[in-house]
């Protein structure tokens, strides 16, 4: 999953990307309505973590141009006001979620992965492929029933695969979703990344890789 995380207190925001990251997703930060508007009109996101009340752009209206503009992705908006009017207000302007300051850490995880399960694509809780599990909720991978551990970045390689449903993916598409903004296009991590879920992953392999377009996976 990839979230753009939009809060102006930065020592918040900082806690949240630190948190999603633990939790193999690639997180983009930004601080006010217009650096959002901004990021959402060049990067894929699957959901907007929202501050309602940002400096410069309101995150109200951030909300209306998200929704307006048709974009794929979800908006949970975060915000220090929960009054019930407040949230009713909230989600009238289109947003998917609501959840007030303060919470609890795993319930905004809990959420943001309600919310890409009910996204259009309709993300199964629990991926299979041949003898592979892997539980999204838990955070869980399993061979023939070993559990596998894995890195954050393993997990959301892996994800993105399982959810191809052996389509085949680039190298691009993966470091688009699974990295953030700040990553160097150049880089060779995800074929590190891949490599190294391979080995984890045993035999017979099932990660392979299609000359010049990507990887994908596949029993034989």
């Amino acid at each position: 999953m990839r979230v753009l995380v939009v809060e102006d207190e930065q020592y918040m925001a900082r806690v949240i990307e630190m948190g999603l990251r633990r939790e193999a997703m690639a997180v983009d930060v930004v601080h006010d309505g217009e650096a959002a508007l901004e990021r959402v009109s060049v990067y894929d996101y699957d959901t907007v973590v929202l501050d309602r009340d940002l400096p410069g752009v309101h995150g109200d209206e951030v909300c209306r141009r998200i929704v307006a503009q048709g974009l794929d992705c979800r908006i949970l908006m975060l915000t220090a006001a929960g009054r019930l009017g407040d949230k009713v207000a909230g989600l009238g302007l289109g947003a998917d979620d609501y959840l007030a300051k303060p919470f609890d850490f795993p319930e905004l995880v809990a959420r943001l992965r309600a919310l890409y399960r009910r996204s259009p694509q309709a993300h199964a809780p629990v991926l299979t492929f041949a003898d592979l599990t892997f539980d999204t909720h838990r955070r869980r991978v399993a061979r023939a029933g070993q559990e596998i551990r894995l890195t954050p970045k393993e997990l959301a390689v892996l994800e993105l695969l399982l959810r191809a449903d052996g389509g085949v993916l680039s190298a691009e598409y993966l470091l688009d979703k699974a990295w953030d903004a700040h990553t160097d296009p150049l880089t060779n991590a995800v074929r590190l990344v891949v490599h190294t879920l391979r080995k984890k992953l045993g035999e017979p392999q099932l990660v392979h890789t299609a000359i010049s377009a990507g990887y994908y996976l596949g029993s034989e």
